[in-house]
């Protein structure tokens, strides 16, 4: 574990050089005791899939305060639950009219279309980080089987909801984008909702599951199909 400046009011711990399961269940628990002994110092902490960023208020205390105060904050977490956080369950509109790179996995993969969402709603996701677009949840890690490239080219829009891989990642698109995903389903789940407390469905640190449902199911729970796709 390594704590580096990142600003005048921010500091940076590095827990490891690549993200996994162990290393988002340190830094989940890195969060819990910061909160729990340093919530009046705090204006934000922002995890990551490897470190986490600490901003702090420069009106209440200096450097050197915060830095003791981490050190001491991060000086027992050598043993965590991995299995921490949250399991969410989110719906899935599997098909070539709603994951139009369904058939372009399959082929790479050499298994049918089926298999490849068999696969995919069968993995248990760690949320390791929320970036990109508000809502927009980094999950892993895919099963090797059906990992697959980002696009040469990426698409000007990709409609709300969408479900995607790239590489050995998941996400589900909160808001339409351009985005280099391969698209594989929609979910009707709103990721994010400005209206609501919480105003996401998942938190960094939580474990993610796909149901996939069929198309009278995914229109009841308020999804859309876009016709562009």
């Amino acid at each position: 574990m390594k704590i580096e400046i990142a600003g005048h009011d921010a500091f940076i711990i590095y827990f490891a050089d690549n993200a996994s399961a162990e290393v988002s269940a340190l830094i989940q628990a890195a969060v819990n005791n910061l909160k729990a002994q340093m919530a009046e110092l705090l204006i934000d902490l922002v995890p990551s899939y490897a470190s986490l960023l600490v901003i702090y208020d420069i009106n209440l205390c200096d450097h050197f305060e915060v830095l003791k105060r981490l050190n001491s904050a991060l000086s027992n977490l050598s043993s965590v639950d991995t299995v921490s956080g949250e399991l969410i369950t989110l719906p899935v509109y599997y098909s070539t009219e709603s994951g139009p790179d369904l058939t372009v996995i399959a082929a790479q993969a050499n298994l049918s279309i089926e298999a490849v969402i068999d696969i995919h709603q069968q993995g248990e996701y760690r949320v390791y980080a929320i970036g990109f677009a508000p809502g927009f949840a980094y999950l892993g890690e895919v099963d090797p089987r059906i990992a697959s490239p980002r696009l040469t080219t990426p698409r000007m829009k990709v409609p709300q909801g969408a479900v995607a891989i790239a590489d050995r990642q998941t996400a589900v698109y909160p808001a339409p984008s351009p985005g280099g995903w391969n698209l594989i389903g929609l979910c009707p789940t709103r990721m994010f909702d400005p209206d609501k407390t919480p105003t996401m469905p998942v938190q960094v640190g939580d474990r993610v599951q796909f149901k996939a449902i069929d198309y009278d199911e995914f229109v009841f729970l308020g999804g859309e199909l876009d016709t562009e796709l």
